[in-house]
């Protein structure tokens, strides 16, 4: 992922390194800058830090509350019953963040002991910081087959039946963007700003030269676009979905991508953002100091599941999937011998997971699985 950047002296950035690299390649897409920023083996985002929670740059839905995972880890023991009951199968969570809720999950997998025995756990991690924040979170888990193990890509995880959780993974993926011109399409690329210094680089977008081979990524339905459109696409995100697809297909489960973003189809839209310190930042301002995202086009991610062999459910919004597997019933008995306080920041979670002005539209839910397994629950 580092593109040809090599390690320099200690004080040495990576807006440093990016500057170097576009002064040997040109400028870099908005995939290669992403990636770079994000995930670079020293200097990146994910591989330095770990960003959730309250004092770090943004919380995910596990770290609102327990109810979260605990009901992903009931939708996978039913998505397991429903599939025969195999052992073992794959307990595979890509992206995991702190293991918050894979730990959860677990939780409530306790309640089926048949399940917990079957159950074997891989993560797909690629930041040691984070691998060893999960590897804490897990550790009072008595884990079968074992334990859990880690790994770099998805294609890693040992074959056999999955069952696949993919919570805010995908709007981290490295994406491109391509803006209407008098001319057409063309790419946008990111460049050094002239007007920086060598020791401290800023950066800027620009666009390729007229006749961008990238002009073919955009869909026919949005050729009339006006000038000045932008068109976001995301080839990692559909490459990941192919994969994880083939491999449920043949092999058999099912995968929960829980994201925010739309179900539109190709739409078009800048969506790139970057967060810091849980307020917006300069998409290109400290790259590798910020979490770079964009929103998740569901259309496509289930479009190449099924290319790919696998049924695709979905996309419903988070509150519907929630609602569905039972939320406000597991919030009720939270409550039950909780103190007002308690109570409260059940209640709160609750509004933060489900309305409108949190998680509950913006967010939405895909299930993939195998041929003729049916809808999952939540999806009904």
């Amino acid at each position: 992922m580092s593109g040809g950047l090599t390690d320099g002296e200690g004080a040495d950035t990576l807006a440093r390194r990016l500057a170097r690299r576009i002064a040997l390649e040109g400028p870099l897409t908005v995939a290669a800058f992403m990636a770079e920023a994000l995930g670079h083996p020293t200097l990146g985002y994910y591989t330095t830090r770990d960003p959730f929670g309250e004092r770090g740059d943004f919380v995910t839905a596990p770290e609102v509350s327990q109810m979260f995972g605990e009901l992903i880890g009931l939708w996978c023991i039913d998505v397991w019953a429903r599939m025969g009951g195999p052992a073992p199968v794959r307990l595979v969570e890509l992206g995991p963040g702190r293991g918050t809720l894979m730990a959860d999950a677990l939780r409530a997998a306790a309640l089926v002991p048949d399940f917990r025995n079957a159950v074997a756990v891989h993560l797909v991690e690629t930041s040691p910081v984070l691998r060893e924040r999960q590897r804490r979170t897990l550790a009072p888990f008595p884990l079968a087959h074992g334990g859990a193990r880690w790994h770099d890509r998805l294609e890693d995880v040992p074959d056999g039946p999955a069952l696949v959780i993919a919570n805010e993974f995908f709007d981290a993926l490295p994406i491109r963007q391509l803006q209407k011109t008098e001319h057409g399409w063309t790419e946008r690329l990111v460049d050094v700003d002239p007007d920086s210094t060598h020791d401290d680089p800023r950066f800027r977008f620009v666009l390729e030269a007229f006749g961008s081979p990238a002009a073919g990524l955009v869909p026919e339905r949005l050729a009339g676009a006006a000038p000045g459109s932008v068109f976001e696409i995301c080839p990692a995100g559909e490459a990941v979905a192919r994969s994880l697809a083939a491999r449920l297909a043949t092999q058999g489960g099912a995968a929960l991508v829980v994201d925010y973003g739309h179900g539109r189809g190709p739409a078009l839209g800048e969506t790139l953002q970057a967060v810091r310190r849980h307020g917006f930042t300069p998409v290109l301002e400290t790259p590798g100091e910020a979490d770079l995202t964009a929103h998740v086009d569901f259309t496509a991610i289930a479009a190449a599941a099924r290319a790919a062999g696998a049924e695709a459910f979905g996309p419903v919004d988070q509150r519907d999937l929630l609602l569905g597997l039972g939320i406000l019933q597991r919030a009720d008995a939270l409550k039950r011998n909780a103190t007002p306080l308690q109570a409260a920041a059940v209640d709160a979670a609750l509004d933060r997971l489900l309305g409108p002005e949190g998680m509950g539209t913006l967010f939405k839910a895909l299930a993939i699985a195998t041929p003729g397994l049916g809808a999952p629950a939540g999806f009904v």
